[in-house]
């Protein structure tokens, strides 16, 4: 089978190599996958640079999100058990963590379903318990994961301001159902957020950037307000303020999403659930600006990893880059 693999670390177009391997063979409790579609994700690239929290042995495949169907032809999220990852034609996966994909989702929606609305479903509703009516702040809004919590957002009946870089993200956002969208290359982002909320600020506010967002946050967070912090794709790690914290009363929540897979399944399992939900009655639905084929898989990273892109690309090993 096709596969692409890492034998060092770097950047992403440098070191993944699209290689004829052996298929894998399952190890006890897993399960071997035809992959259907992968999706590309921020930690596929730290994962090539080596500095994810999880290092696979070398040569591992990147590619932590698939949508894939068992020997038994049942069509089924997972994420896959490195290093067999998901950039390949299969993958293997802990037969105890796999779900039923939505009907309502195609291949590559339902690859894009898992890790970034079970984020925003878990950092917005299990540790920012986001209320109808509030405001919501997402940073990278046009983003995968960014997008992911501005639908969950307003399904929620949140009042949702995304912040953006670039007209052409701001265009996105606005698709997405923002309603205010704030350019950080071409506006104040804490002038314009304030403006927009009267001076009050928001009521819950999403960070996968970390770095100045975060700054910005600190800023913008009203009174008994939650900051959940969910990554630092800008590859800077914020200090808080606890002084700050204290004067203003607001909170500061770490999300880290995987834990939940051992500390409590039957929780993924829930959101899973309500996920599948709101896909079928349209109020959710995963953004793929883009499709390719495994061949493209190397350059998908690396342009997720530049931050260039918008919404989520999938990969797809087996029906080019039209399924």
């Amino acid at each position: 089978m096709q596969a692409w693999q890492v034998h060092e670390n770097g950047e992403p177009r440098e070191v993944m190599r699209l290689a004829e391997v052996e298929r894998p063979t399952p190890g006890e409790g897993q399960v071997l996958l035809r992959v259907r579609a992968a999706n590309v994700n921020f930690p596929d690239a730290l994962l090539c640079r080596g500095q994810y929290q999880i290092r696979p042995p070398l040569p591992f495949t990147p590619g932590v999100e698939i949508c894939g169907e068992t020997e038994d032809g049942r069509r089924v999220i997972a994420n896959p058990a490195l290093p067999y990852g998901g950039f390949a034609e299969y993958a293997l996966a802990d037969a105890r963590a796999l779900l039923p994909a939505p009907e309502a989702l195609d291949d590559a929606e339902a690859a894009a379903l898992h890790i970034g609305y079970q984020t925003g479903w878990f950092g917005l509703h299990r540790r920012a318990y986001l209320e109808a009516g509030e405001t919501l702040l997402v940073h990278a809004a046009a983003g995968g994961v960014g997008s992911a919590a501005v639908q969950l957002g307003k399904a929620a009946g949140a009042r949702v301001i995304g912040v953006v870089g670039g007209a052409d993200k701001a265009a996105v956002a606005r698709d997405l159902g923002c309603d205010v969208v704030v350019d950080r290359r071409a506006e104040d982002v804490v002038a314009a957020v304030k403006e927009a909320t009267g001076g009050k600020g928001a009521d819950v506010i999403y960070d996968p950037v970390g770095g100045e967002a975060y700054a910005q946050s600190a800023k913008l967070v009203a009174f008994e307000g939650r900051i959940v912090v969910v990554g630092f794709a800008s590859g800077s790690i914020p200090s808080p303020a606890l002084n700050h914290a204290l004067v203003k009363n607001y909170s500061i929540l770490g999300l880290h999403w995987g834990l939940y897979n051992t500390k409590n399944p039957k929780l993924v399992l829930r959101c899973h659930e309500e996920l599948t939900e709101l896909a079928a009655r349209g109020a959710i639905k995963p953004l793929v600006s883009e499709r390719v084929p495994l061949a493209g898989a190397a350059d998908a990273v690396q342009r997720v990893a530049d931050g260039v892109t918008t919404g989520r690309i999938a990969v797809l090993p087996q029906n080019g880059a039209t399924a």
